[in-house]
This record gives structure tokens, sequence and C-alpha cells, in this order.
């Protein structure tokens, strides 16, 4: 921010006597370089951020004109973005700390001032995804859970706290406080910023990245943040801007008012789904129209948090009248709240906007209604009404080969497909003989403390009250209290053999539940309070008991979750559940109390009352007007002030914890959290530029839809897998491995873990789930890693071939570390997610894709063969088409074109150099 911005944009305001600086965007508009009522409200978001940053080197007045010139049919353009302020998790952060000391560290060995790598721009991490759910249905599960939480991840905190010290405008939120998204949501988002440079006031939007792909979820509040990788993050802590193509902007113009019953969950699972058939990757959404007054902020949030599973970069709401009224229910100060609408009202940024879009969505509210989403995509929106019809279509395709000679009416009754009269029932649930569909219907006892069970297909084995997408919203978690209450009194209860969970996102929830009289009925029902994190949502619902799990295991189970998280992908929730649904809260507990998937709860009971009459869903649903009036009594701005008084102290045990001191990390050889990784070693002064690939092997070939899940898991990992085995020889045992988000601070974990989930499935292998592959050409089957290791020792490159939406799926920049370090020099899929291509070129390694209609199955490829990529020798441009010639051992050959989906300049430069901090570190070593 200087005095000479271009265009003569520097302009004056004053806020109750204070005279702030701000780039004015009517000084664009007065010189005819754009119409502001016709940009979109993101865009001119982005705008600012070009114009306030234009110093004439890394921003230009040309990428301002660029930015300005955004049209419905978008001009092929770049722009460079400077957030204001990064956020963090751990898991991702951890890495992040990890790649900041390793810089520092080579550095230092250059004979330089470790303290040239020092964040430009303000970094919140907040310590969220660690705690795990061992400990559940307890009054002391929170407290016995945190002791876990500390006792497995000391030294990964250490770590955290030395960066808190040793860099400047570093803020850690400690563990035991909230969930990151709703943190942001509640405390750490101001909407405007006042900040000081060179001794002057600014004023400014608050914009940022997040190293999670639910950043988006602060565009409930109007404020323009998306998830990238840890490597682009970091980038941007270090001053480099993010260089992204100018986007196109989709409209959603709400109408209506949700109809009772349906929830805040529900509208967002419509939305989501709506917005996959548009279709909106790599392209911001903005929500405007008559409905958007009917919607809360919360509400706001809770669609904006599921702008990735959407597929948008960005999902925001504008700001207005409400907003400022959330701002003020949280507890922000009246003069901020002030200074925020004064500041967004000179800018025409305040309130209902009518824009120009590149495409424009209707949707109506009117027409949601209650839904779950499963059993392994968060898009694919199933009505409550039809669940137990999908869940039972989904076993019979899963089972079919296993049923002989069964009775087709019995099959299509069970179905729910047929003529049900005559069926046997139980309590109002079709049953059938069990010598007809056994495969299907099989029951398994099953010793649980002294108390035998039984659990079968469609159990509900995990019902959590979890994540920020819903935790941050009054409404379902008041609604999902109440339910519990009625439910009480009802005389209902959990099944033993669920595993409940209660994880709010921020301490403040616990109060309001604690004082509206709600929280004990959901503690009578198991849903006690676990921790103060992400918990299932990311993969840390904990173990199930040992007997339930040999059952699984023995019998081949497909019992099922149900949370309201905002992520369902295969594996994640807990690796022996095979299908896992999205609910709202009150739904999770309603599954809960009914035990199993495959039930109709819009026909059929949840249970019994005490004198043994059926009690339906509808008995105990609670009103709308009894959560509102619920919310009004409860929820005060105090909660937010006292709860956020002290959020960056944290508690005994935080302050307690030892950490190291001074401006280089001092490395432990014998660590197995922390280890100093190979990126910057030994480091290159000159950049390598980029060659034809030649004689490559392909190490996976890989279908549609390969999430970030698949690619760099974060849950637990056992001792039968190359991470388990590294940590065995390193002398941890099993019961201390944590999980592979806990040890992403150790690349030798990391890379062993890569394309190693137990759900992924290599398409050169024949019915074989897991990280294992085929070493060519010796045709030895042997883990994705040790062949990755075979290919290094035999100095052989090597690709990836995926199909459509490959990195679908969190913002995991271990998804790309761990495909650069097993030796990928390039990937081929049919279409990519946004942050795992960029992370892909943030690392180095080139994403290419297929031409339309081309796939590796159509081609006729199987991953044996011998491959080239050619067209690199001279160069790389900007969405370069390159020649691929991928040669069969019989010696023919196929040609096929591919697409380098690198998007801009930028991305080019990142390639050449090996990756952005390679290209970030270059830059600082040669000032």
């Amino acid at each position: 921010m200087t005095d000479t911005l271009p265009f003569d944009a520097v302009r004056e305001l004053d806020v109750d006597g204070t005279t702030y600086k701000m780039a004015d965007l009517r000084a664009l508009e007065e010189q005819g370089l754009c119409d502001l009522d016709t940009l979109p409200v993101s865009i001119r978001i982005l705008l600012e951020s070009v114009l306030r940053n234009a110093d004439g080197e890394t921003v230009t007045a040309a990428d301002v004109k660029n930015a300005a010139g955004w049209k419905p049919d978008v001009p092929d353009a770049e722009v460079p973005f400077s957030p204001s302020r990064v956020v963090l998790q751990d898991l991702t952060g951890v890495p992040a700390v990890v790649d900041l000391a390793a810089l520092r560290s080579e550095v230092d060995r250059k004979d330089r001032d470790p303290t040239l790598v020092e964040p430009e721009i303000p970094i919140d991490l907040v310590i969220d995804h660690s705690v795990q759910v061992d400990y559940f249905d307890s009054e002391d599960a929170y407290e016995k859970n945190v002791e876990l939480e500390y006792e497995r991840n000391a030294e990964r905190y250490r770590a955290i706290k030395w960066a808190q010290n040793a860099f400047e405008n570093f803020n850690v939120v400690p563990p035991g406080t909230g969930i990151v998204h709703q943190v942001n949501l509640e405390h750490l988002g101001r909407v405007v910023h006042a900040r000081e440079r060179d001794g002057e006031k600014w004023l400014l939007p608050d914009t940022l990245v997040g190293t999670d792909s639910h950043t988006p979820m602060i565009g409930g509040i109007g404020v323009v943040g998306w998830g990238v990788g840890g490597i682009e993050a970091e980038a941007a802590m270090l001053g480099q801007p993010v260089t992204m193509k100018l986007p196109e902007v989709v409209g959603v113009r709400l109408e209506g008012e949700l109809p009772e019953g349906a929830t805040a969950t529900d509208l967002v699972l419509h939305i989501t789904e709506r917005l996959r058939e548009v279709g909106v990757v790599d392209r911001f959404v903005e929500f405007f129209g008559p409905g958007v007054e009917n919607l809360t902020v919360p509400d706001r949030a809770t669609i904006a948090n599921m702008a990735p599973e959407q597929g948008s970069t960005i999902s925001m709401f504008p700001v207005d009248e409400q907003t400022l009224e959330y701002l003020e229910l949280t507890g922000r100060d009246p003069a901020h709240i002030d200074l925020v609408r004064e500041y967004l009202e000179a800018q025409g940024l305040f309130g209902e906007q009518e824009p120009e879009y590149t495409e424009v969505v209707e949707f109506d509210l009117s027409t949601v209604e209650p839904s779950l989403a499963g059993h392994k995509r968060p898009q694919d929106r199933i009505p409550m009404g039809d669940v137990k019809r999908s869940f039972r279509g989904l076993l019979h395709g899963e089972f079919e080969d296993d049923l002989d000679d069964v009775d087709e009416d019995a099959l299509q009754r069970w179905l729910g497909e047929g003529d049900a009269a005559g069926a046997e029932t139980d309590g109002g649930v079709q049953v059938e003989p069990e010598s007809e569909l056994h495969p299907l219907t099989k029951r398994v006892e099953v010793d649980l403390d002294g108390e035998t069970v039984e659990i079968g297909h469609g159990d509900v084995l995990v019902s959590a009250i979890t994540s920020c997408t819903n935790t941050s919203n009054p409404s379902v978690m008041i609604a999902a209290g109440l339910l519990a209450q009625n439910a009480v009194e009802k005389g209902l209860d959990v099944p033993p053999y669920v595993k409940t969970s209660l994880a709010p996102g921020s301490r403040v929830v616990t109060q309001y539940l604690e004082e509206s009289g709600l929280l004990p009925y959901l503690e009578e029902l198991g849903y006690a309070v676990v921790g103060y994190g992400c918990t299932t949502c990311i993969g840390n619902a904990g173990p199930l008991p040992d007997p339930i799990e040999q059952a699984i295991d023995d019998h081949d189970l497909w019992t099922t979750s149900v949370l309201s998280g905002n992520r369902n992908f295969e594996a994640r929730i807990h690796p022996k559940i095979r299908a896992n649904y999205l609910a709202s809260p009150p739904l999770v507990v309603a599954y809960g109390l009914a035990g199993r998937m495959d039930v109709d709860l819009e026909n059929e009971p949840l249970g019994t009352d005490e004198e043994g009459g059926s009690v339906y869903l509808a008995d105990i649903w609670p009103d709308a007007a009894d959560v509102q009036a619920a919310i009004h009594e409860n929820v005060s701005p105090e909660m937010f002030e006292e709860k956020y008084a002290s959020v960056f102290e944290g508690d005994e045990r935080w302050a307690a914890l030892d950490a190291p001191t001074g401006d280089v990390y001092e490395w432990d050889d014998d660590s197995t959290y922390i280890r100093e990784p190979p990126f910057f070693q030994d480091f290159p002064l000159e950049k390598p530029g980029v060659a034809d690939i030649e004689d490559a092997r392909c190490l996976l070939t890989l279908g549609d839809t390969v999430t970030t899940d698949h690619i760099s898991p974060a849950g637990p990992f056992g001792s039968d897998l190359p991470a388990g085995q590294w940590l065995l020889d390193n002398g941890v045992e099993p019961h201390e491995f944590n999980t592979y988000g806990a040890r992403r601070g150790n690349h030798e974990v990391m890379m062993r873990g890569t394309f190693a989930n137990v759900r992924i499935e290599n398409e050169m292998l024949d019915d074989v789930e897991g990280g294992y592959t085929i070493h060519h050409p010796t045709d030895e089957q042997t883990t994705v890693f040790e062949a990755s290791q075979r290919y290094r020792e035999e100095g052989v490159p090597l690709v990836v071939m995926a199909g459509e939406e490959f990195g679908t799926g969190s913002s995991r920049d271990w998804a790309a570390k761990g495909t650069d370090l097993l030796g990928v020099r390039a990937t081929i899929a049919e279409s990519y997610e946004r942050i795992y291509r960029d992370n892909l070129v943030g690392m180095g390694v080139l994403p290419l894709q297929f031409d339309d209609g081309d796939s590796w199955e159509s081609l006729g490829l199987d991953g044996s063969e011998i491959f080239t990529i050619h067209g690199l020798d001279d160069g790389l441009d900007v969405m370069d088409e390159l020649t691929v010639i991928a040669e069969r051992a019989d010696g023919s050959t196929v040609e096929f074109p591919v697409t380098a989906q690198v998007g801009t300049p930028a991305a080019v430069t990142y390639i050449e150099h090996g990756g952005i901090l390679h290209y970030v570190l270059r830059r600082l070593l040669m000032r």
C-alpha cells in the first residue's frame, strides 16, 4: 500500500473522527475502466486487492486493468491476488511450519540471515484437527480426549509454539477452543480491516486464503476467502501473490423461504447437488435475490462452508443488515461494526447487489425437503424418505452374486420395489424369512462389556454431531437438543452399539446448550461433549469396540455412520464403515435412535415408548417456533465476548508446554513427528527448467473421483502398511502410531502413506483395494511405495493416470508433496479438482489433461506401457499442448495429445523452478 497507486485511486475516508486511506474503486469507474454496478461483488473485492497492492513490479497497472475488465464472458486474463491474512488448521499448519522452518534452515546454511523467511501478512493457526473420539458417552470424555490429544501431539504442538514465538504476526488458537472455520466466522473474521502501514491508517476488505478447503465458509459474512494447499499459502505468507485466472462468476438467485421441517443442512445438500449439476469448478458463486433475506447468517455460512463440495472456489453472500446484526451478536466491537458499514458503503459494496453474472441459477427455498447425502459423496443427495430404498439397493448390488435361488418376490418386497402386501412386519419394518435373503439380512451377535447385542448390514455404528458446517448454526444445534429432549421424555434410547458424540465448533455452543437446559438430554442419549474440533468429520472418529470391528471383518458387514459433517468419502469416517451419510444434527440424533440406516423415518417408528406404543420422528421433531424462541432466550453477545476473550491463551496444558526457541528450528534426527523435509536441502540457485519426460512408467491407473483422501489419507493406519512398518522400525509401537494427519510433519511417514488409502483401487490390479501396484517390467505386485523406490533406484521417472475429478476433496498439500516424493513427474487425468491441480504445480509436478472424449481406457492403455511426453524440450507455455507416446510390450504405440493444466505464466514459472516455494527461496537468496 503506497501513496502512489495508479489511476489516482488513493482516497481518504473519515469515520468517527479518524481519517483513513483507501484504494477507491470509484476512481477506476471515473476513468472509464469499469462499471462497478455490473461487476460481481467478489470481482470488486479482487479488484480492490490488485489496485491497493499495485507497486509497478509484482502488481502493475496492467493487472488492475485486467481485473477491472471482467465481463460475464470472462476475458482470458490473470490477476495477482494478495490476501489480507492466512488461516491454518493444525493438520495442514504443521507442514507449513515445517516448510517455513526448513526454508530458514537452508537460508542459514547459505550464510544468510534466516529471518529473511518471515510472514508478511498475519497468520492465524487454529489447532482443531487432532482431537480424536477415544472416549464418549461420559461426563469426563472431553477431559480424557484432550489429555490423549496432548500426549499424542506434544511434539507437533511444540513446533507450532516455536513458530508462534519465532515469527511475527503468527497467532495460535490452542487446542480445546473450537473448529477453525467457526472460530473464523465468530471471531477472527473482520469483514473490513483497519491497518497501519508506514505510519498511516488504511481500510481494506478482509480477504484470506486458508489451508483447508472449507475456508469459503467465511463467505457467509461476505468475506472473500478460499482454500489453497499449504504450499500456496506459505508463498502467500511470504509475500507472493496468489496468481489466478480471472474467474467466471455464477449468480444463484434465491427466492421463497424454507418450509417447516426443513433445515439449513437440508438446504445446503440441495444446493450442493444443484451446483454440481451446473458445474462450478474454478468458478466463484454469489447468492442474491429476495430469498437471501430469509436466511440467517449462520444459514448462509452453512451454504458457504460446502463450496468445495459444490465445486466452487467460493460461495459468498452480500454484507447486509443481517450481517451487521450477526457481528453484533457475536460480540464484535460496535465501533468496528460502524466502520464496516461506512467503508463498504463508500465502496458501493454494502447491501443487495444485482450485477451481471456469467450464468444465473434459480433456486426456490420452498422446494427443500429433509435429506441426507451418501453413501460416499457429499453431492449425492437422498430424500429422507428414499434412504431405506437407496441403502438396500446399494447392499443388493454388493451381495447380488451371493444370492442363490432367491425368491424374486421376496427380494422386491425387501428392496421396496414391489407390492409389499403380505410381508411380515416387525414394529412397522418389513422383514423376510432368514433363509430367503440371508446374505442381505444376516445379524451377528457381539459381546459389548458383558451385554450381547446384534449388528448387521445398515446398522449405524457412528452417530456424530460434528463439523463447523452445522455446529456454527444455533438453529440446527438447538433443534438437535429439543429433539433429544422430546426423545428422552418419550422413553427412547440409542442402541448400545452406536458410538455417539457431540463436538461443538466453539465453546459458545456448549454454553447456550447448557443455558437452554438441552445439553443434559443430549448427554442422556450419549451425545456428551467429546472435544472442540473436527473429530469424526476429519476421520478422527476413534476406534470402534474390538468385538464390533472383528464382527465387521469376519462377516463382511456393510455398516453405516451418520454425521453432521461435509465429507463422507470412502474410509474417511472409519476404515471399517462402508457407507457414510451426511445429515442435520437433529437427523443425526434421529438415526442414532433408530440405530439403522435402512429405515423409513417418514413412515416407520424410531422405537417404542414406555407403554409399548410406536414413536415416530414426527412425534419428537421440534417446532420451528420453539427453536427460534430457544435461540432468542439463550444466545447472547456476552457469551461470545467471554469465550473469545482469551482465545490465544489456551489452558494450563498449553501454558506448560515447553517449546524450542531461536530463529532456526532445532531438528531432531530421532523424531518420528517432525523432520526436516528434503525439498530445500542442497538447494541450487539455478532453476532446473523443463525437459521432455522419457521412458516413464505408470505408478497407478485410477478411475473417477479419486479424492485427496484416497491420495493422502488423514486417518489411522496399521503396522502392515509401509508407514506403519517405518514407525515400527523406528521404535514406535502400533498404539502410538496416531494418524496420518498427525504425522504430516514427517515426510518419511507421509510419502509411505501416499496412495495408501485402504479403499483406493488401482485398476492395474483385479479386485484389490489399497495402496498396491505392479512393478514393470517384472510384473510383481507390491506396495506403491516399494514400487516407487525400485523405480527410483532404476532411474525411471513416473506418471499417474486417472479419470474425472482427480484430487477432489480436502486441500491436502501432502497429496501433492507425496506424489512428488514418490518420483511422479506428471499426472494425466480427464479432469482435476482445482486445489489438487494447483498443489501439483506448486510442487513442480506437471498436471496433464486428456483431450475431451479421451481417457486411458478409451485409448486402450492399462498402465503397463512406457510413456514419453514430448514438447517440453522447447520450454513450457500456458495451457501448452503436448504429445504422449505410450509404447506397449509388443512394440506397438499409442500417441495422444494432452494439455498442460498450467493456466497462468506464474504457474509456468513454478513448474520451471520445481515448485512455488523453490521459486520464493531463490528470490530470497538472490536479494
